[in-house]
């Protein structure tokens, strides 16, 4: 089988597609699934990109999905024909956050879905939601779960909330439209006056170009009259102090990303007094997950793709998503 991967010590010129065996038959638990499809996120960036050093040969890329062609004894979940999309952490089935490290995600501490073909546990997949094809289903395990979970698992929002959306990501874009699913307004931020005309076109209640109004934070908590309800924090130490400006007293700011850094200064008096509730978090479970696929389910709703790639022009993919000039998700289809 094709598979693309990654020579060490990473970069995005160390990317091979090569021959690989192929996975053979399911076993005992196991299913073995036709992949036609991922997208990319920040954490395959970092891997590939060589921030965040892998094995030597590692098969990158954490979305993956496609079509199941057999299934080993005792799985019950899935048949043959189903169409089925990846999990980020696949030991994590549900519950409380069990992990803290990228040691069993695959793209980084496993082999990842930059292949045609994986065998795998049963349990380190869900259905694709209904009416999906394979890109916009490969958008869900990464970028839509971890959208679904600040706002929904986390945040517990609700219709007439308001939420402050930073950025026009993969997550971002998610956000938005979770968010508008429910009920909620919502404001978005960006640098680029362009794509705040198509968060608009999506739904988005007001935006503000943050590179013009250095006090976007401000600007949020007043358009919200008492501050928002919700942030998706996406930035990290370089708009941490701008979220808690944003937020409401008692509001819930989901800190997801690290884009402008690892570390930085916390307004610790600002975040008292707001008595915010600053939560970190990585993706989901598999509960979760599908959880959010049933609510796709029995919604008008798809994600947004900036560009499709091949899988020979994984490369290309990643140095699109380099250039900041993607809207929404970027999805690679074989």
């Amino acid at each position: 089988m094709k598979a693309m991967i990654l020579d060490a010590p990473g970069g995005l010129d160390r990317l091979r597609l090569v021959e690989r065996p192929d996975p053979g038959a399911p076993g005992a638990g196991m299913i073995r699934v036709r992949l036609h499809a991922t997208s990319l996120n920040y954490h395959d960036y970092g891997v590939v990109s060589g921030r965040m050093p892998t094995e030597d040969g590692r098969i990158p890329m954490a979305d993956g999905a496609g079509i199941v062609e057999a299934v080993g004894e005792g799985v019950t979940d899935f048949a043959a024909g189903d169409s089925v999309v990846a999990c980020f952490f696949p030991d994590w089935q549900e519950g409380p956050a069990r992990v803290g490290d990228f040691a069993r995600t695959p793209g980084d501490g496993i082999d990842g879905y930059a292949c045609e073909t994986v065998v795998a546990p049963a349990t380190a997949f869900t259905r694709s939601p209904k009416g999906y094809d394979h890109a916009q289903a490969a958008t869900i395990t990464t970028a839509g779960l971890t959208a679904w979970r600040s706002l929904v698992v986390d945040g517990g929002l609700k219709a007439g909330d308001r939420v402050a959306v930073l950025g026009t990501g993969g997550v971002s874009i998610w956000a938005l439209q979770i968010a508008k699913l429910m009920g909620a307004s919502v404001v978005v931020t960006s640098s680029s006056d362009a794509k705040l005309e198509r968060a608009r076109a999506l739904g988005a209640d007001h935006v503000i170009n943050y590179r013009t109004h250095a006090d976007w934070g401000r600007m949020v908590h007043d358009w919200a009259g008492e501050g928002v309800d919700h942030v998706v924090e996406v930035g990290g130490p370089g708009t941490l102090a701008q979220s808690i400006d944003a937020v409401r007293i008692g509001g819930h700011i989901g800190l997801i990303g690290v884009l402008t850094g690892a570390s930085g200064e916390v307004p610790t008096a600002t975040m008292m007094l707001k008595q915010a509730r600053l939560q970190g978090l990585i993706v989901g479970s598999r509960r979760m997950q599908q959880d959010f696929v049933r609510a796709l389910d029995t919604a008008d709703l798809r994600p947004v793709i900036d560009r499709t790639f091949t899988l020979d022009e994984l490369g290309d993919a990643f140095r699109h998503q380099e250039s900041g000039a993607h809207f929404g998700k970027i999805a690679v289809t074989w």
